[in-house]
This record gives structure tokens, sequence and C-alpha cells, in this order.
């Protein structure tokens, strides 16, 4: 039996595709594990170089080379996990649950290194000393506390305990977003008698038909767990049996016993979070990761949430007594549950503005909406998008632009991956194979958004909701603070800033979708070509705060519950009923459920990046209200001054600065939460 390693194939780390990208097409599922293996191998030798350097710590021989280590290993990390969330498989999925935990303690081993990190702490007692710009001061700072919350100071024993607390963490992370993933793809009710299809809209209809195709039933239509189909599913068919028998299926994914089952997993996860937080000195996980946000503290984020809650909970009540009116008007006795919430509130919105959201859909293609994305970068940052075709990519769906500068010079690679697929996982969300720095000759940023909207069939426009125009926009804004990034240092690059922070070049892209010089252009119907009607655009301005209660209850609640979880030094060991507790303090409506319950909460326990953070898109949301209403208050949403201001101190300015200090920059002063009141419609 022959001893001999495998090939490491060179593809995965040294990116020869055109535009800079990889060549997908030069290497398979089976090269990813020896190339992390070599990539891991030679990170360890670029930390070692540092660390055994003859010369005393200086900025370029210990900083600098820290930044630039590991550069294999990002660029196969970078594919591995876009795989891993984009385009996945069992040969993905099972090194998924070998890596994950491998790469925690491999970044812990670097972390916790005493000789490395005695060189960035010197550096860091003599940072007011070197003469360093803003921008390498601040990387330094974070650089050092990093090291400082990932363990550097404690003692052996404690670095061991925590170290091993990282890697069972990363590994259930990975075990849990797989089984979500797992029970949303093998979840499907298929309907075979078109009695039962009774108020579904075309597009509804299509998008069923398709997702039957793919699961081999072309003899039925399908409603899936992917939102881009149930969501609609919900709002418009009339079969309430099936509707609650959809509507249960989407509320227990995570929680259906056998493998897939997540409630064990959050149990474990939870505790681990609460011992590493004591570990490293604080009372709670939640006081340890908002130390390093600009909420601060549990208070902070309660302060906000808490006043919001009240509002939200008000006008879902009223609400709901509008939707009971309804269900009595049809002769029926029942109490508004969860799954008539969507489809009664459709006929209230068509009831009050005289529209619903099938008129409003045909205007919505998908095509315009990328269009009319690009369009407004172009106005307010100069830069415009070159489609590319014929470029080999992770799957034939996805689409490739190169990003110019105003003068025609190439500012980056954007990739968009839309339609869902049963190897994708739920959701939207931007990401990086390369981020922007300007390090020993630089790199120009590559940078995709993933999205699950429902595949339309072929020769057929894809036609989005309002919602799902709104997540587009979303994503690209995202999109944009990686591709605008232009700094020096890469730890700042792009969406490397506070939580808190991040979601406010996404949430105040969104705004202009709704601008109507925006919806006049681009919202034109996909059979006609003839622009919205003037009256039926007003009547989705005028529907803009339409069902804010329930938006927020829905929201707010799932920030509420996740607080909860990480903000007591106690962690609950029945993750379910501390779910169900903890909304019954709340006063949670009986017809209203959390976005993401608690088994299926990717956000938070897929990882660790929202983890009592979820708050964090409300905390933005007070930022990007206020923002926009700085453009509305030149009288000019393209306002020229104003765009360079917000192009240089959020777009571009990454994490180089604080972020308080990079929005005063902008705004003049931080905002109050009356705004963003406004704008929800609770005021």
């Amino acid at each position: 039996m022959s001893s001999q390693k495998p090939a490491i194939n060179p593809a995965l780390t040294d990116w020869t595709g055109p535009l800079g990208l990889p060549d997908f097409t030069a290497f398979t599922d089976d090269d990813f594990a020896p190339a992390f293996d070599a990539a891991l191998a030679a990170d360890l030798a670029d930390v070692d170089a540092i660390i055994n350097h003859h010369e005393a710590p200086t900025i370029d021989n210990t900083l600098k080379a820290l930044e630039l280590s590991g550069e294999g290993l990002n660029r196969v990390s970078s594919i591995f996990w876009m795989r891993a969330g984009a385009n996945t498989n069992d040969t993905i999925q099972a090194l998924e649950r070998v890596i994950a935990p491998k790469m925690s303690r491999h970044y812990s081993s670097i972390m916790m290194n005493p000789q490395l990190f005695a060189r960035i702490d010197s550096l860091y007692e003599q940072r007011d000393f070197l003469g360093l710009d803003a921008e390498t001061d601040r990387v330094l700072e974070k650089t050092w506390k990093g090291f400082v919350r990932s363990g550097a100071r404690l003692d052996e024993q404690g670095k061991a305990r925590l170290a091993d607390i990282n890697e069972k963490l990363a590994g259930f992370g990975a075990q849990f977003g797989q089984n979500v993933l797992k029970d949303e793809a093998d979840w499907a009710l298929f309907i075979t008698d078109e009695a039962q299809m009774k108020g579904l809209p075309d597009f509804v209809r299509a998008a069923m038909r398709g997702a039957a195709e793919e699961r081999d039933r072309p003899d039925a239509w399908a409603v899936t767990l992917s939102r881009s189909i149930i969501e609609p599913f919900l709002s418009f068919s009339e079969d309430r049996g099936l509707r609650e028998k959809a509507f249960r299926a989407w509320a227990a994914r995570g929680e259906n016993g056998g493998a897939s089952d997540n409630r064990a997993i959050v149990a474990e996860m939870v505790a681990l979070r609460a011992e590493k937080a004591k570990l490293l000195g604080y009372h709670s996980f939640a006081a340890y990761k908002l130390d390093d946000t600009m909420a601060k503290t549990p208070k902070a984020v309660m302060d906000l949430l808490e006043p919001v809650w009240d509002k939200a909970r008000n006008r879902a009540a009223e609400e709901e007594i509008d939707l009971e009116r309804l269900i009595a008007a049809e002769g029926r006795n029942h109490k508004v549950a969860p799954w008539d919430w969507r489809f009664y509130a459709e006929k209230l919105r068509n009831e009050r503005f005289a529209f619903d959201e099938a008129e409003l859909k045909p205007y919505l293609q998908l095509e315009k909406i990328i269009e009319a994305c690009f369009d407004v970068a172009t106005r307010l940052f100069g830069i415009r998008f070159e489609e590319k075709t014929g470029i080999a990519t992770w799957h034939p769906d996805v689409r490739v632009w190169e990003v110019q500068n105003p003068d025609g010079s190439s500012r980056g690679v954007f990739l968009g991956d839309y339609f869902n697929r049963q190897s994708k996982r739920s959701g939207a969300w931007m990401s990086a194979l390369q981020s922007q720095h300007k390090l020993d000759g630089g790199q120009t940023p590559i940078i995709y958004n993933v999205m699950n909207f429902a595949k339309p069939p072929k020769g057929e426009p894809a036609l989005l909701s309002l919602d799902g125009a709104r997540t587009l926009f979303h994503e690209f804004g995202h999109a944009l603070h990686g591709l605008l990034s232009d700094v020096t240092w890469p730890a700042v690059s792009g969406t490397s800033v506070s939580r808190d922070f991040v979601e406010l070049p996404s949430q105040l892209y969104e705004h202009w979708l709704t601008v109507p010089a925006v919806l006049e252009k681009y919202a034109v119907h996909y059979r006609t070509g003839e622009a919205m009607p003037k009256a039926l655009l007003d009547k989705v301005l005028a529907a803009n705060t339409f069902n804010a209660g329930f938006n927020t209850v829905e929201f707010t609640s799932s920030a509420l519950v996740d607080m909860a979880f990480h903000a007591d030094g106690t962690p609950p060991t029945d993750p379910i009923q501390f779910e169900a507790d903890t909304l019954k303090s709340l006063s949670m409506p009986d017809a209203i459920i959390m976005r993401h319950r608690t088994p299926h909460f990717t956000h938070v326990f897929s990882g660790d990046g929202y983890s009592a953070g979820y708050y964090s898109y409300m905390w933005s949301e007070v930022l990007d209200a206020d923002a926009f209403k700085a453009f509305e208050e030149t009288g000019d949403v393209f306002n020229t001054d104003l765009a360079k201001k917000l192009k240089q101190y959020i777009y571009s300015a990454g994490g180089s600065r604080d972020p308080e200090e990079l929005y005063k920059a902008f705004r003049g002063k931080m905002p109050t939460p009356d705004a963003m009141i406004e704008k929800r419609g609770l005021a």
C-alpha cells in the first residue's frame, strides 16, 4: 500500500482564471483536503519566520509580515467556504466538519503563541513613539486586542481550555448549518390536485413547478422551505390546511428529531460560549462580544430594543384586529394563527391600498433590479459594471462582472449567484474571494453576492417580490462596501468593521430602490415593457410601512431571544423551553413567531457571526435612516457632494477608523432612533 501523500493542486492557491479568478475547471472536491494541509503548514511556517526574526519587532517585520502571512490558506479557504455555502455536496460537507475545528485549532495556536504575542505587545506598548499614521495605529490596536480576546494572556491551562472550546464551537457551528440545510432540502409538499392550488398567482405556480421538476416530480407542484416559495405560498394559498402544514414544517427546521436536530447543539454552544466569556474575564458572552462594537454593552442594546419592542407589539395588536375583521367577514370564527397572518395581510393590503404582491411582481424583473443596483452605484460613485460571459465559476448560474473606476481602469470583480437550489444554504449573503488592500503591491477585490430567488422556467424572466428586490439592494450594498474599499491594511478592508456598523452600507443602499426615479426607470412590466403606472407606484410608496408591527415583532423578538441566550452568565439547558419562556415574558403575540426560531437561527448558531449580535441590523438601521435623511434634506438623493462624503467615510474607509468617528465625519453627529422609528412606521 502506497504511503505517498496526495499531490497539491496549485489551482487552489495560484489563481490563473480570467480577471484574476480561480480556474474553477482545474480542481475537484478531492483537491481541498491536501491543499488545506499544505496551506496550514505554510501559514505556520510564515508565523515561525516572524517569531524567529533576528531583529527587534518593527511594523514591517512583525505587523506587516503577519498581515501578509497565510496567503495560500486565505485562497483555499475562500473557495472552500464559498462552496460550502453556495454549492455543497456530501464530500464538501464531510470535509467541512473536519476543517472547521481544524482551522479553529490552527488559529488558536497562532493567537495564543507567547512569542508572537510578545512581539505584537512590544509594538503596542511603543505605539505612541512609532510615528504611525492613523490607519496603521488602528490596525496595531485591533491586532493586539485580537490576541488578548483570543486568550494570549491566559495561563497554559486556560489557553488549552479556550482552544478546546473554540474547536468544539467551530464543529458545532458547521453541523448546525448543515442540519438546517438538510431539513430544508429534504422537505417538500407535493400538490397534484389543481383545486389545492386555488389563489396562487402564476409566478408562485411557476416557482413551485420548477421546484417539483428539480425533485424529479414533473407531475406536481412543490412547496419547499425556500423563503422565495414558502412566503408567497403562505400569502396566497386559499387552502388553510396546506398553509398550516407548510408553516409548521418551516417553523420546525432543526427541531425534527434524528440526526439533523439542533436542540442539543444549541445547548452545548450556549454553555461553551458562556464558559469562554468567563475564561476571558467577562460576565457573559454578550458582554464579551459587545465589548468590541459600537454598542459596547448589553444594556445599550436593550435600551434600543425594548422601546421598539413595545411600539411594535402595540402596532401588531392593532394589525391583528384588522385581520380578525377579514376572517369574520368570510364567515369564519377562528383566531389569527401564524399560518394565517401573511394570507390575510395580503388581503388587507389589497383592501387598503388596492394592490397586492401579484400585481406588483410583474414589474420587478431580476434583470432590471440588477441594472438598477448598478445604475445607482454609477450615479453615486461613478463606477461601472461590464458583464463577462463564458467564465467558469462554481455553478453555471453564476454571473461575472468586471467593475471599472470612473477613468475606465479595473476596480475589481463582482459575481452574482441568484437562484435557489438544493445545494445552497438558505438566505442571502455577500462575501469575498479576495479583499482589497495595498500592502506589497496590494490586490483588487473579488466580491460575490448569493441569493435564493426562485428560478423561472427556461425563457421566462425571474420576477421578484418587493422584499426580494430590497434583499438584492441590501446585499449589493454589502458588495459595494467590499468593492469600494480603499485601505492599506487587509485587517481593515471592506466589511472588516464592527458587527453593528457593517449593516449600515447595506441597509442604507436599500433606500435607493424605492426612489421614484429609480422605480420609474427599472420597474417595467416583463411582457409589455411599460413602466409601472404612477398610480401603482404611489400605492407601493404609500404602503411602505404596511404590516410594520408584524415585521418589527418578527425581527425584534429574534434579537431579544439572541440577547437572552447570551447576556446571562448561567446558560439554559433546554433551549426550546428557554425560547418559550423568554417570549412569554415579552408577551409575544400568539399569531407571530420569531423570524428565526432557535433551532434554525443560522445567524447566531451556524458559526459565531451574529451571536449576541442580531440586534445589529436595528442598530445600523438607526444610522441608515439618518444617513438617507441627509440626502433627502438636500432635495437630491443623488447629491454629488454628499455622495463623495458617503464614499470616503462609509463605503471606502472599511475599518480604518472608529465607526462612530467615520459616521460623524459623514453626518456631523450621531443620530437618535427617531428617524428609524419613523421609517418603520412605528412613530
